[in-house]
Formats: C-alpha cells, sequence, structure tokens
C-alpha cells in the first residue's frame, strides 16, 4: 500500500504478510508443543496426563497470546518507526528539493538578469552610436546648408543694398537736378527732348539693376514697326522656347502737369479739377497706346509697365481716384515711378536668381547621382580589397604556424653567430641592400 506525505507517495507495511509470517510462527509453536505431549504420553505417568496436557495447553495458550501480544507491538512499533523514518527522509529530501530548486531560481534569476543588463547596455551603446551618428550627419548637412544658405543671402542682400544705394544716388542726383527749374524747363520744352530724357533715365535704371542680357532696347513684341523702348527678357516654359517680353515704355505728360502745379499754387479749385482731369485724360490715352502697340502674348507678358520719370509726377497720378486701379483692369498696364520701377526690377532680378539657383540645385543633384552611382561602386572594390585582405591574414597566420613547427624542430639544434650564420647562408652584409655576388656565385 502507498501513502502520501507532503504530496508524496510513501510505501506501507503490507499487514497481511505480517500475519502469515504471525501464523506460521504459532503453527510452529503448536507442532513442538505437540511433540512436546507426545514424549510426555510414552511416561508412565497416565494418570494425570489429562489434567497435565490441558495445564500445558493453557500455558501454551497464554504464552502464545502473550507472543503474540508482544509480536504485535514489535510489529506496529517497527512499522511507525519506519514510517516516521520514511517520513522524516522524504520531508528532508523534500526540503532539498525545495532548497536547490530556490537555488536554481535565484542562479536563474541572475543570470536573467545579468542578461538583460548586458542587453540593455549594448541596446543603450547601439542607440549612443546612432545617435551620435544622426547629430553628426546632421550637423554636417545643416552646416552646409546654413553655410549656403547664409552665402546665398548675403550676396542677395549685398546686391539688393548696392542697387538701393545706386539708386538713392541716383535719386539724389535728381533732386540736384530738379534745383535747377530754369535748366530743366528749357530742357523739357521740346517733346522730343522730353521723350529722350525719360528715355535715358529708365534706360539708367535698367543698367543699374538688371544686366545687359536680361533686357533689350527698341523691341517689337507684334513684329511690326511698333518698338517700345525697353522690354525685359523673361524665360520661356520651356527649355527650347523663346523669351517672354516685359515692355516698359516712357510717358511724361508735362503740359498737363505743370497747369495742375499752376493751378495748385493759384489755389483754383475749378482749374485743378479740370486740370487733374486733363492729366488723368492723357494717362488713359497713354496706357491705350501701351496696350495696343506692345502687349502681344504670348510673345510679351499680358501686361506692360508705364514708366513716369518724376516722382511727383507719379504722386499725382496716384492721387487722382480710381485711375490706377481703372489703367491696370482696362488697359493691364502698371503705372510705375522711378522708385516703383526700381523696386519691381529688383524683385525680377531677385527672381532671375532664383530661377538660376534652382538649375543649380538640378546640376547639383545629377552630381549627387553620380557620386551615389560611383559610391556602389566604391563599396564592391572595397569589399574585394577586404576579401584580399582576408586571404592574405590567412596566409600569413599559415606561414606562423609553419614557422613556430620549424621552431620547434629546431630547438635542439644549437644556434651560430650572426656573422657566422650569415656566411654560410651567403646573406648580404647589414645595411646592404643587394645580395653578395660572389657569394651567390659561389654557394652556386
Amino acid at each position: 500500500m502507498l501513502g502520501r506525505v507532503d504530496g508524496i507517495r510513501i510505501p506501507e507495511v503490507d499487514m497481511t504478510d505480517v500475519l502469515l509470517v504471525v501464523i506460521a510462527l504459532l503453527t510452529l509453536a503448536v507442532l513442538v508443543l505437540v511433540g512436546v505431549l507426545l514424549a510426555y504420553v510414552r511416561r508412565p505417568v497416565a494418570l494425570n496426563l489429562d489434567q497435565t496436557l490441558r495445564e500445558e495447553m493453557r500455558l501454551t495458550r497464554e504464552d502464545m497470546a502473550s507472543h503474540d501480544v508482544m509480536l504485535r507491538r514489535e510489529v506496529t512499533s517497527s512499522q511507525n518507526d519506519a514510517n516516521q523514518l520514511l517520513v522524516s527522509t522524504l520531508q528532508k529530501m523534500g526540503e532539498d528539493q525545495r532548497r536547490q530548486l530556490g537555488e536554481m531560481a535565484d542562479s536563474n534569476g541572475r543570470n536573467h538578469e545579468r542578461l538583460r543588463s548586458a542587453l540593455d547596455e549594448k541596446f543603450q551603446q547601439i542607440l549612443q552610436s546612432n545617435e551620435r551618428k544622426l547629430d553628426e550627419m546632421r550637423r554636417t548637412v545643416d552646416e552646409k546648408l546654413q553655410t549656403t544658405l547664409e552665402k546665398r543671402l548675403g550676396e542677395s542682400f549685398r546686391l539688393v543694398s548696392e542697387r538701393l544705394e545706386a539708386v538713392q544716388q541716383g535719386l539724389g542726383e535728381m533732386k540736384t537736378l530738379a534745383t535747377d527749374v530754369g535748366g530743366l524747363k528749357r530742357v523739357l520744352t521740346n517733346v522730343k527732348d522730353r521723350g529722350t530724357w525719360g528715355e535715358y533715365q529708365l534706360g539708367a535704371i535698367l543698367g543699374e539693376i538688371l544686366t545687359p542680357d536680361q533686357y533689350a532696347r527698341n523691341v517689337s513684341p507684334k513684329g511690326n514697326a511698333d518698338r517700345v523702348e525697353f522690354a525685359v527678357r523673361l524665360p520661356g516654359k520651356g527649355d527650347g522656347e523663346g523669351p517672354v517680353w516685359l515692355p516698359i515704355d516712357s510717358k511724361f505728360p508735362k503740359e498737363d502737369y505743370e497747369r495742375l502745379l499752376d493751378a495748385v499754387q493759384a489755389a483754383d479749385m475749378d482749374a485743378v479739377k479740370k486740370s487733374s482731369d486733363g492729366l488723368a485724360r492723357a494717362v488713359r490715352v497713354a496706357a491705350k497706346d501701351i496696350h495696343d502697340k506692345y502687349i502681344n502674348p504670348p510673345a510679351s507678358t499680358d501686361f506692360g509697365i508705364m514708366f513716369l520719370p518724376s516722382e511727383g509726377l507719379y504722386a499725382e497720378v496716384l492721387r487722382q481716384p480710381g485711375l490706377v486701379g481703372e489703367i491696370q483692369n482696362s488697359f493691364r498696364v502698371i503705372v510705375a515711378g522711378p522708385t516703383t520701377l526700381s523696386s519691381i526690377l529688383s524683385s525680377l532680378r531677385v527672381g532671375f536668381q532664383t530661377l538660376a539657383i534652382e538649375k543649380r540645385s538640378h546640376e547639383v543633384w545629377n552630381v549627387l547621382g553620380a557620386v551615389k552611382t560611383e559610391f556602389a561602386s566604391f563599396g564592391e572594390v572595397l569589399a574585394a580589397v577586404q576579401k584580399k585582405l582576408h586571404e592574405a591574414s590567412s596566409t600569413i597566420e599559415k606561414s606562423a604556424v609553419r614557422t613556430r613547427a620549424m621552431q620547434r624542430c629546431l630547438k635542439s639544434v644549437q644556434e651560430l653567430p650572426a656573422t657566422q650564420a650569415a656566411a654560410v647562408l651567403s646573406l648580404p652584409e647589414s645595411g646592404s641592400g643587394e645580395p653578395d655576388d660572389d657569394g651567390d656565385s659561389g654557394q652556386a
């Protein structure tokens, strides 16, 4: 039979086997008593045989009963001792196993912790390395972009500042010329001279702000005899298409402007109103003339610029209610004074520079693509070099192994002095880079 102590099955003593042993012992004792009785039967004591036999049987039963009780007690005691010993042994084994399992769990926990710490440390190292490399790449790209941007912006601002200074100088010169009113009136008396002066001023502004290949003189957008004084060359939509012209024509309605100034000085409101209407009418006629003669999309832009060479005249045109908007909407003509035209041309110049930068950027991208392709070939060459280096390293290691083997074989050989060894082996002298021809021939 099996018992269970602390979840462990314990073998128990079979009581049937014990009883069989006891019965066998009792049977043996009975046979002994029967033998004794038979011996007593042969004796001449026949009168007390029955009484003696009964007495002996009684004593035998009492002895057997006492032996049976004692045997049962001993068997029970032995079984209890065996059970206690087995239980204690199993408990001790369970405690040892629990202790060993606890030690194994602690060891596994420590190993797991060490492994996790090592993995965390390695991951942190990889992460830090990647972050350093990304930071280096970011700094490199930022430095290059910042340098290029600062250089481009610095050049652009420097050019704008130079052009504005030139414009300011031109305005200062114009103010100086304006002080001599009598001389200016003499110059502007003739219509031809007045147009030439406006054209000269327009050409000066264009020459200061744009390069000679960015504008042209006497351009005919419609391909007829009508030629505009100046036109800005704008790039076409495609590389193979021709330029698109932006016509700029100089207009100077001097008589209407002078009548307006005289009416303002005389404080004659009716004359001021009449002169203002005349000036507005002259400007509309000039705008219509520019629209009809010089605006011809797609050979030109769908708008033109009317240049007024005097800031005062430009201010009076702006002062007319709705005149500038009407001209822009009806005739697609923009009215500009010297300062306004300078600003427009400066904006166009910045656009030209931006377009040139975009073209250069495309070239840079092409160069980077070629470098990328070549870099792939360079990687293959590096892989081949690495393979050759590994082969050379393997050959050197094999040579080192053979050298050590020869050194072990020559371990018992006595070494010769260096000079004697050189003479025997016909080696060159110290410091000489060539072998001894005589020695070689003699050795041969």
